[in-house]
Order: C-alpha cells, then structure tokens, then sequence
C-alpha cells in the first residue's frame, strides 16, 4: 500500500506502507496516536479513511522531521489517497482474471478500476499482459519407453 500526500500547491509525497517498511517503534507510535492496533488502520488505509492515512504518514514524515507534532500535520480532505504498490496490483490482476475471464466485459471494467487505484500505471498495464497472455501449455509427458517386444514362436504342428 502506498499513500500518497498531495499538498495544494506543493510537492507530492509517496509513502510506502508494505511489509518491511515501517519500524516497531513507528508502527508502535501509530497505534497509539491513532488508539487502534496496526492490523486495523491498515485496512482503514487501504479503505481510504482519512484519520488512518493522515496518521500514518505523519509518522513516516517523523523521519525526516522528528519535532513535528500530530497537530501541525494536518492536510485537507483530499490531499491524501492511498494506491496499490506493484506487489499488490500483480495479486489483484490475478485474482480479478480468475474471476472473470470467462465475462470480457466485466474483466475490461476490473482492469480499467485497477489502472486507477496503482500507483504505478505501468506496473498495473504489465500486470495486465502479464495474466492475459496466452500461456504455453504444458508440456506433455512423454511416453515411458518400452523394450521392443520379443515375439513368441508361434506353435507347429508335429
């Protein structure tokens, strides 16, 4: 998951929230300020809730500003949104071509609903080809070899 903080007239910030990306002692802070436990405004992020995400990344710009206190970052309704890391829009462009390939229609829309929630457009396209492409088949087993079968004389009359 990556949020994205977009200031009015200022530089846009993206804010990488996967696995491995925030420390203890971070995600500790955020569960404090936010008074819920890290599972939960996870999910909250990835729901676009705006007190999660605002959390989150008023944790993260501690980084780089360790004196600035929750009360000073407090941006708009809609400077922040939250977008699908590559990793995530891979998963999701295979589930979504397993559950509609046999519905065109339906997989175009859930394709273009994806283009729009990554962060990565490019990744989202690549992931795209990537589930629709034909696949090779498989290739077939070959044939147990078998001795070339000795023929049994066949009985004479005596």
């Amino acid at each position: 998951m990556i949020i994205v903080y977009a200031p009015e007239g200022g530089t846009e910030e993206a804010f990488e929230v996967a696995r491995g990306k925030l420390r203890a002692s971070e995600i500790q802070l955020i569960e404090r300020t936010a008074d819920a436990r890290w599972k939960d405004i996870k999910e909250e992020v990835g729901n676009g809730d705006l007190g999660a995400m605002r959390t989150v990344v008023w944790a993260l710009k501690r980084r780089e500003h360790a004196a600035l206190r929750f009360a000073e970052f407090d941006p708009f309704e809609g400077e922040l949104y939250s977008r699908l890391d590559d990793s995530e829009v891979r998963a999701y462009a295979r589930g979504l071509f397993e559950k509609y390939r046999h519905d065109p229609a339906e997989l175009d829309e859930a394709f273009d609903e994806l283009r729009d929630v990554a962060f990565n457009r490019a990744a989202a396209d690549a992931a795209i080809a990537d589930v629709t492409a034909p696949k090779a088949p498989a290739p077939a087993e070959p044939l147990p070899e078998t001795a070339p079968q000795e023929t049994a004389p066949s009985p004479t009359a005596s």
